[in-house]
């Protein structure tokens, strides 16, 4: 049995458990009433009998709500609490009442409304617990075995102290069994809620970087087109060593004018279908525009030969994510960068190795949950957003210190299969 799946509420976890519990009861009242039915009156036999079906059947209709898709709210599970307890109360009522040992079996309920439920409810689930048991102190159908003062005549033995032992014992290992497991199940959704309210509170960022990025974009545009009318313009009025200069600048007002444009269509291109590519030719085509951008970096790539042939489905935010990567090894150590890229069927690796001057521990501690920069006037969003969108997308990414300088950093990407693959739906990361 499996009480600790993460896609099932805590409320639904629970709500299993009390079946279970059921379970246990309903088996020992069974036991309980075949094992004496001698010091039962014929009568209340047939009674309890039919009792213990009807409490049967509350378990199996029970047992199918818990596993029913419909969400269980706190009322619904503490209503089924009183369910037990009104079950309970019917059956001590005709079996001696508080004479009856296992009237201390109302703490059982009152203990898992404590750990599941608000105050107010458990407040109700104890209510009503107190009443029944002040109830049967008076109404009850007497049972003489159940007397504290009875004994069997054979053997000495007495009913109440006996049944008071195995209550004792139900309860306990009811309690530390099954609480235990519901107080885990409440600590689970804690923690998935705190990782969801960081999850949102990370998306609101990306919306506002995203959104000043898009300002910037446009803002940058026409000062662009007037620094490249300009550079043309000089092209006819300057020596050979300055016309050489002026082409440099176009060609690198042309680089971010095509930056620009591709920022401005990334929106566009995440709403649309993402067509399969061969994973060789999306990693070459990679590299390749990387350093057309970073003509000052000199790399060492070594893709894998052995990889499959394989096709994948790669998010528009990744390949910007790869290349920011790229970038900050190129920024830490252009005249020499490390890269190793390999794949299987399920995931693909990449390490970039620079040689620069590292990382700290707790800069290395903030990546993908702040904006932070370890580069002399760096704004610190490449490696925040390069973390964010490979872990929304099926990846994850390592940074560590190498022992000789410099700073490692590992990509894990997950190949998504063609049919699993929904455009801006987040992939999750193995841990």
């Amino acid at each position: 049995m499996d009480f600790k799946n993460p896609g099932i509420s805590a409320a639904r976890q629970n709500l299993r458990l009390l079946v279970y519990i059921r379970y246990i009861a309903l088996g020992g009242q069974m036991v309980v009433l075949g094992a004496f039915s001698r010091f039962y009156h014929p009568e209340s036999i047939v009674l309890l009998t039919w009792l213990i079906a009807i409490f049967f059947l509350i378990v199996v209709i029970t047992h199918w709500r818990a596993h029913w898709h419909r969400p269980i709210p706190e009322s619904e599970f503490c209503l089924h609490l009183l369910v037990d307890m009104l079950a309970l109360t019917v059956l001590l009522y005709f079996s001696g009442g508080a004479t009856n040992p296992f009237v201390s079996y109302f703490l059982v309920p009152i203990s898992i409304a404590a750990i599941t439920l608000p105050k107010l409810m458990t407040l109700a689930v104890a209510l009503v617990a107190i009443s029944a048991y002040s109830m049967l102190l008076f109404l009850y159908v007497p049972l003489p075995a159940f007397s504290p003062h009875a004994a069997h005549a054979a053997s000495g033995m007495n009913l109440h102290f006996s049944g008071m032992w195995v209550n004792f014992l139900l309860s306990a290992v009811i309690i530390t069994y099954f609480v235990v497991r519901m107080a885990d199940a409440l600590r689970a959704q804690e923690r998935e809620l705190k990782a969801r309210q960081e999850e949102q509170m990370q998306n609101e960022q990306l919306i506002a970087i995203a959104t000043v990025a898009a300002g910037a974009a446009h803002e940058l545009g026409t000062p662009l087109n007037t620094i490249k009318l300009l550079a043309e313009d000089l092209l006819d009025t300057s020596d050979t060593k300055t016309r050489t200069d002026l082409a440099t600048i176009n060609e690198q007002i042309d680089i971010c004018q095509r930056t620009l444009r591709s920022l401005t269509g990334l929106a566009g291109d995440m709403a649309k279908p993402v067509a399969a590519a061969d994973v060789r030719e999306y990693i070459g085509d990679l590299l390749d525009s990387w350093q057309l951008i970073r003509p000052d970096a000199f790399a060492r790539i070594q893709v894998s030969e052995d990889a499959p042939q394989i096709s994948a489905k790669f998010h528009p935010a990744i390949r910007q994510a790869l290349q920011n990567l790229l970038n900050n090894a190129a920024d830490a150590s252009p005249e020499r960068i490390d890269i190793d890229i390999s794949w299987n069927r399920e995931l693909l690796h990449m390490r970039i190795r620079d040689y620069g001057e590292g990382m700290s521990p707790a800069e290395a501690e903030k990546i993908g949950r702040t904006v932070t920069s370890s580069k002399p006037g760096g704004l610190g969003l490449g490696l925040y957003l390069t973390s964010s969108s490979l872990n929304r997308h099926g990846g994850r990414v390592g940074l560590a210190n190498a022992a000789d300088g410099g700073l490692i950093t590992s990509v894990e990407l997950s190949l998504v299969e063609e049919n699993d693959y929904h455009p801006g739906e987040a992939q999750e990361v193995a841990k």
